[in-house]
């Protein structure tokens, strides 16, 4: 099959918004195995943070994760945060990912996420049994990477700075949400 993005294409902004956007049971339409190889790190992370982008321009948490297959590059599941949105307080990036990846070994697999996740966030990524994080934005917050890495859980630091940007923005314009997404409704009131 013809896909849209073959292993001649480039890793452009206008690509990764559509890896971004388009649901993950039909990347295989728009790009094939020799462009998925040739994905970087760097390019999964903005995949994440475009994630991010989304659920902020949706009114909510500005968090995106992408998940993929160590061997091959392909991305098994991504989302982003839908707290606001579907009015679920663990719809997480990170949740949502791997909600989207489904029943699979993620032993095998690694998880970028545009934020570092929050500590229900890394206590499932460790009982999942995920071999490796990436991690976009330790600027804004951190904390959880010694709790991942303590579990065998392998922790790199690519921050990206647009993703930075944003979660410093919504910090600064929705301060009562970010607390609400990191500590419940609860801590909202106090």
């Amino acid at each position: 099959m013809q896909t849209l993005l073959d292993n001649h294409s480039e890793a452009t902004q206008a690509a990764l918004v559509a890896i971004a956007h388009m649901p993950t049971a039909s990347l295989s339409v728009l790009m094939d195995e020799g462009f998925t190889r040739r994905l970087t790190d760097a390019d999964f992370m903005r995949i994440a943070v475009l994630l991010a982008q989304k659920s902020f321009d949706e009114g909510g948490c500005p968090i995106g994760a992408v998940i993929i297959d160590n061997a091959t590059r392909r991305i098994l599941g991504k989302g982003h945060n839908t707290l606001v949105q579907e009015n679920h307080p663990y719809h997480h990036g990170e949740t949502s990912a791997i909600r989207d990846a489904g029943r699979i070994d993620f032993s095998r697999t690694t998880l970028f996420t545009s934020l570092s996740p929050c500590e229900i966030c890394a206590t499932l990524v460790s009982m999942r049994g995920f071999s490796r994080v990436v991690v976009g934005d330790v600027t804004n917050a951190s904390g959880t990477e010694p709790l991942l890495q303590s579990r065998g859980v392998r922790v790199d630091i690519l921050e990206d700075a647009q993703g930075i940007e944003l979660y410093a923005r919504f910090r600064a314009e929705r301060p009562e949400l970010d607390i609400e997404d990191w500590k419940g409704g609860g801590a909202v009131r106090c």
